[in-house]
């Protein structure tokens, strides 16, 4: 489901300069890097990427969500992490994107793991937005 502009509590605002190869500042002046594309695309690598800072982001959603399904089901996730990994290849239509989300939460078997990463997909706003739009595979370490 789908907000509006009045449910909005926060707007994270960030431009880029050069695309792909150049810098990216919030208005806040909180995040404020050099971006170059990887070196398996041909880039420099000497900065970070957009793959690196959606995987960046990602992550920490997901973890939020992670432990919003933790305390919605009384489960202790104390000590865990979610990793995020963005693959970027060529497709029909130019280039396009896969997720790869692995959450490790020591404190639980695997079967509650699995269900609280399931739980946290339908949570999280970054699970949300790709649901339908790109591949995302859910793991359990």
């Amino acid at each position: 489901m789908s907000i509006t502009q009045s449910d909005v509590a926060y707007t994270a605002v960030a431009t880029a300069e050069n695309g792909r190869d150049g810098r990216v500042a919030t208005n806040d002046g909180q995040l404020d890097i050099v971006v170059n594309p990887p070196k398996e695309l041909g880039g420099s690598g000497a900065g970070t990427n957009p793959e690196q800072l959606f995987a960046a982001g990602y992550s920490a959603c997901f973890q939020g969500a992670l432990s919003v399904a933790a305390r919605n089901e009384n489960v202790d996730v104390t000590g865990s992490t979610v990793t995020a990994e963005v693959g970027i290849g060529k497709n029909d239509e130019g280039f396009g994107i896969i997720v790869k989300i692995t959450a490790s939460i020591p404190t639980v078997d695997a079967a509650v793991a699995k269900d609280l990463v399931e739980k946290a997909h339908q949570i999280c706003p970054y699970s949300k937005a790709t649901r339908g739009n790109i591949s995302v595979e859910l793991n359990v370490a």
